[in-house]
């Protein structure tokens, strides 16, 4: 199934920014200062080092087994049916994962951008999209982010070279004034968001990627890249708005877009940065449904994955409206069960695996991949 379909590593690298970057770009910042204040944008240096290294922990996982994905190296190395649970587990969280980007996605549309819209439009049109991508295929997503990948980095530099002139440097001191757990939880928070979750990529890497041998330095420097955007967009959220002003507003980095004024001009841009916010949530997002979809379809054994994708997409718009509420009911569940999730999903099961494949390693390389 799909074993014909490939994209090249250039491709799999713009996936994996914008995988890291995600509504991090817009949130992550508030996070950081609430819990670091002036502190946060070392927060995030440390968790893009820490992040590295657990994307080098997924893909020593992977190559293992460099034609399978991750669903079929669960059945490979746990067995069929311990596999299959596994599996289970992983594509409740890649579910559960984009059902919560959509709910982030209609309410930062339905609060700043379309206020008169309901939510629950906003959800159905975005899940359109997400449905539309997936049917397409994986090259069409993969093409896709490389177009958007350049319209992207365009924004972002016109966006940082315009609120340049507004930093204000007194607003990053004193250094290293908050406690060392505050920052290592941070840290941890956001390896988890942007690294840990990156397991679902997993789907992809390297089965489907057509130059398997570099493919490695491809994941680990997209994730550095998206690392570095969000340590720009912390450093520019505190010394800018200020530790406290970032860590009261939800979205800091569409605040800063609010302080833009050349010459009584140019101002009133933020649009700008929610068409950054939306490019980066939505290719997140897409993977996250295509992880999902394409996940059961491995485990139940289908031919074609696209007879999912609608059901399935009437089944995330549910999840959105019903699970998340609220944007404070959303937060919460964030750092508890969310957080949670990821560590069961993106730690325990793939050290499990690797302390299975360990024991199993002379059997399994004698068994042809499947």
């Amino acid at each position: 199934m799909m074993q014909n379909i490939k994209i090249n590593s250039n491709q799999f690298l713009v996936l994996v920014v914008f995988f890291t970057i995600g509504t991090s770009i817009l949130e992550v910042p508030s996070f950081f200062a609430d819990n670091t204040k002036q502190d946060a944008w070392i927060t995030a240096i440390i968790g893009t080092g820490i992040g590295l290294l657990v994307i080098w922990f997924f893909t020593t996982i992977a190559l293992w087994f460099p034609q399978l994905t991750y669903v079929q190296i669960n059945e490979k190395v746990f067995g069929k049916w311990i596999g299959k649970a596994a599996s289970l587990i992983f594509i409740v969280l890649s579910l559960l994962y984009t059902s919560s980007l959509l709910f982030q996605s209609g309410n930062f549309l339905n609060t700043h951008m379309l206020p008169n819209t309901p939510m629950v439009a906003l959800n159905i049109l975005m899940v359109g999209i997400l449905i539309m991508g997936v049917r397409l295929g994986l090259e069409t997503i993969a093409r896709s982010a490389e177009i958007l990948f350049g319209l992207f980095f365009i924004l972002l530099f016109v966006f940082v070279i315009l609120i340049a002139p507004e930093v204000r440097f007194e607003n990053l001191q004193p250094v290293f004034e908050a406690e060392p757990k505050s920052i290592v939880q941070s840290s941890l928070f956001f390896v988890f968001t942007s690294s840990v979750n990156a397991i679902v990529l997993l789907m992809i890497f390297p089965s489907f990627i057509n130059n398997v041998k570099q493919v490695r330095k491809y994941f680990l420097i997209g994730n550095l890249i998206g690392g570095v955007v969000i340590i720009g967009m912390t450093f520019l959220s505190v010394s800018v708005l200020g530790a406290d002003k970032t860590a009261r507003e939800i979205y800091p980095a569409y605040e800063l877009a609010k302080r833009i004024s050349i010459g009584n001009f140019v101002q009133r841009i933020e649009a700008l940065m929610a068409q950054l916010g939306i490019i980066s949530l939505y290719i997140k997002m897409i993977l996250y449904f295509y992880a999902t979809v394409f996940g059961i379809a491995q485990v139940l054994h289908l031919r074609d994955y696209r007879s999912l994708t609608t059901p399935l997409g009437i089944i995330i718009v549910v999840l959105s409206l019903v699970i998340y509420p609220n944007v404070v009911y959303k937060q919460n569940m964030s750092t508890t069960t969310e957080y949670s999730f990821s560590l069961v999903v993106g730690i325990l099961i793939p050290v499990l695996l690797v302390l299975v494949y360990g024991i199993r390693k002379k059997h399994l390389k004698q068994e042809p991949e499947s």
